[in-house]
């Protein structure tokens, strides 16, 4: 049986209340105006709370059902006989229980485990008990509560208060879930943190210039001098915040100025739609164009002017492909900040005699600066946290150097490398990307503080 079936039960049963509700509302009304009354709430209203009731403890017991009845089909059939001669753990023993419930279920229709045979009666007989079950509860629930609300339908029941009250929670709900997901996220970095820096010092980690993690190393001879962040944070912001910033700086805000101040409207309305086209090109797009055409360009140049170490894959690619993805968040905040400053703070400054340039660099850009600032650590953001142009065109040695021409890598680049090998999560090799990702984490968090800061600084100064 799909897991979807109650769910859609409990919808079907929404719709007949609702239908229902509404029906009876009617017949309410016309009593009611009969008696010279009316009723307190439309009777859309009553249709919604009499749905409500019947959809919400249904969808929910119907959800929770979903996520504990694997356990207990498991286990009912760990209980049988026939599961004793199965491995007491392991790989081998995960796959005869797997394809057992698929067989069972119907998504195989034949095995390759002989032990699943054995299971699959076992496995059938549970999954129809408990799909069973499922299935009448949710339609006893939402009956339960489709009934409860339809025998509280009266002419002066507030209806309405009601549907805006519930519909205000789930307002809320929504609200909750990006706080509650980023307390999540959180949580779990910093538990993970905390377990890789009983293994390795902080100031190793923190401090520390080599990096050289091996995954398959014994974890009880882990070397603190090998988790030495400094080269990836050094990475990190030469390609992200330096060489990308670099490129997208000048040409988001000369773009913005350019649309705003000197582009007709008919250039303007073509123009700043094929540049926010960029943001739209996926990363790994970006990362083929780095390594295929920016970086060889790149490496002939550095050998053209004597760099011998000038490389395929080096820093200088990925950060100006990267500074060229980046330009819509730049450009964007730019020109709606600019077009956003009063018309009569241009008018006065023309007025006084001053040029359209200086009427720009005087006026627009400074009344502009919060909406440039916030484009602009969101552009840093942004750039920081990329991966794919980092994986295709920087590569992945940690190195402290300030030669562009060279390779580099950066947090997340490790962070993908650290989690897609056949490590243990228990290694401190694993670990280290939960510890990068919160070094991570953090400096994100303090650029938007940043940004927060100097936004409300200058608002204040131009309000």
């Amino acid at each position: 049986m799909s897991p979807a079936i109650p769910i859609l039960l409990a919808l079907a049963l929404g719709l007949i209340g609702w239908l229902a509700a509404r029906a009876r509302a009617w017949a309410l009304r016309k009593d009611a105006r009969a008696a010279g009354a009316d009723l307190h709430s439309l009777p859309g209203y009553h249709a919604w709370y009499v749905a409500l009731w019947t959809v919400v403890p249904a969808t929910l017991f119907a959800a929770t059902w979903m996520a504990i009845s694997p356990g207990l089909i498991l286990t009912r059939v760990m209980a049988h006989p026939a599961a004793a001669s199965l491995p007491a753990f392991g790989i081998k023993r995960d796959a005869i229980l797997a394809e057992a419930q698929a067989l069972a279920s119907g998504q195989l229709m034949a095995g390759f485990q002989p032990e699943s045979a054995a299971l699959v009666e076992p496995f059938r007989a549970a999954l129809g008990q408990f799909n069973l079950i499922g299935i009448v509860a949710t339609l006893a629930l939402g009956l339960a509560g489709g009934g409860f609300a339809y025998l509280r339908l009266r002419p002066g029941f507030t209806a309405r208060t009601r549907v805006e009250r519930a519909v205000m929670a789930g307002l809320l709900a929504a609200s909750l879930v990006a706080i509650l997901t980023t307390f999540g996220i959180l949580a779990s970095l910093l538990f993970e943190t905390a377990r890789f820096f009983q293994i390795v010092s902080p100031g190793d980690f923190l401090f520390g210039t080599h990096w050289g993690p091996d995954p398959m190393s014994d974890p009880s001879t882990t070397q603190g001098s090998n988790y030495g962040a400094v080269p990836l944070f050094w990475g990190t912001i030469f390609i992200g915040a330096i060489i990308a910033m670099i490129v997208a700086i000048p040409l988001g805000l000369m773009s913005a100025i350019f649309l705003t101040q000197y582009a007709t409207p008919t250039l303007r309305k073509w123009m700043k739609p094929l540049l926010e086209i960029l943001a739209g090109v996926p990363t790994v797009v970006y990362g083929y164009f780095a390594a295929l055409t920016v970086a060889p360009v790149i490496r002939d140049f550095g050998h053209l002017i004597g760099i011998s170490s000038a490389s395929s894959e080096s820093a200088l690619a990925a950060g100006l492909v990267m500074g060229i993805m980046i330009i819509p968040f730049v450009s964007s905040m730019a020109d709606d900040s600019i077009a956003a400053v009063p018309q009569a703070m241009r008018d006065g400054s023309l007025a006084m005699g001053a040029t359209k340039s200086e009427t720009i660099k005087k006026v627009l850009i400074p009344a502009a600066l919060p909406g440039i600032v916030a484009g602009v650590m969101l552009a840093v953001s942004r750039a920081i946290g990329e991966t794919m142009i980092v994986v295709m065109a920087a590569g992945a040695t940690a190195r402290l150097s300030a030669n562009p021409f060279e390779t580099m890598t950066t947090v997340t680049f490790q962070i993908v490398a650290m989690l897609t090998g056949e490590g243990s999560f228990d290694h401190p090799a694993t670990l280290s990307a939960f510890a990068l990702g919160m070094v991570l984490f953090l400096v994100t968090l303090m650029l938007n503080f940043i940004a927060l800061r100097v936004v409300k600084h200058f608002r204040e100064a131009y309000e």
